[in-house]
C-alpha cells in the first residue's frame, strides 16, 4: 500500500488548520488516515507546528513519501535531518551519540532563529503601535488648535459686531 505523509485540512472557511498524517495515497484528502503525526497552524506568525519527530522518521523509514508541503514542514522541524543522520548511523559513518549530538545542536540553532524572529515581530508591532499613537496625538493637537482658532475667530466677529452696533447707535 503506497503511503503518503500529507496535510489533512480542518478548521473553518478562511481559517485553515491542518493535521500532518500518514495516509494511504488512494484515500481522500480529509478521509481515512493511518496515523496522526502532528499539527500545523499557518495562520499564526510564525506558523505553529507540532510534530512527533520519531513517528515521522518511522514512516519515512517504512517508505512513506511526503507531499511537497509536508516535506517542507518535515524539513523545517528537522525530521529529514534526523532521517539522514540515522541513515549514516546504519551505514556506520556515525555513532548514535554523534547523530543525537548533531541533531540537538541543530535544534538549538533553529530555536534561536525562531525566538529572534518572534522578538523582531514583537518589536515591529510595538514600534507600529507607538507610531500610530504619535500620529493620533498629532492629529488631536491639530484638531484642538483648529477648534481654538475657530473659537477665537468667532469671538472676534462677535466683538466686531458689537462695536459696529455701538458705532451705529452713537451716530444716530
Amino acid at each position: 500500500m503506497p503511503v503518503k505523509i500529507r496535510l489533512q485540512r480542518h478548521g473553518k472557511k478562511g481559517k485553515p488548520f491542518y493535521w500532518v498524517v500518514a495516509a494511504d495515497s488512494r484515500a481522500k484528502r480529509d478521509g481515512k488516515f493511518l496515523e496522526k503525526i502532528g499539527t500545523y497552524n499557518p495562520i499564526s506568525n510564525p506558523a505553529q507546528i507540532e510534530l512527533n519527530i520519531d513517528a515521522a522518521v518511522k514512516w519515512l523509514k517504512n517508505g512513506a513519501q511526503p507531499t511537497e508541503t509536508a516535506r517542507r514542514i518535515l524539513s523545517y522541524k528537522g525530521v529529514l535531518l534526523k532521517y539522514h543522520l540515522l541513515g549514516g548511523v546504519a551505514k556506520g559513518a556515525l555513532t548514535m551519540e554523534q547523530a543525537e549530538a548533531k541533531f540537538n545542536a541543530w535544534l538549538e540553532e533553529k530555536a534561536g532563529k525562531i525566538s529572534s524572529k518572534e522578538e523582531k515581530l514583537a518589536k515591529d508591532k510595538a514600534s507600529a503601535k507607538a507610531n500610530a499613537l504619535a500620529a493620533e496625538k498629532e492629529a488631536n493637537e491639530k484638531r484642538k488648535n483648529a477648534a481654538i482658532a475657530k473659537a477665537a475667530e468667532a469671538e472676534n466677529e462677535v466683538a466686531e459686531a458689537t462695536t459696529s452696533e455701538e458705532n451705529n447707535e452713537t451716530e444716530a
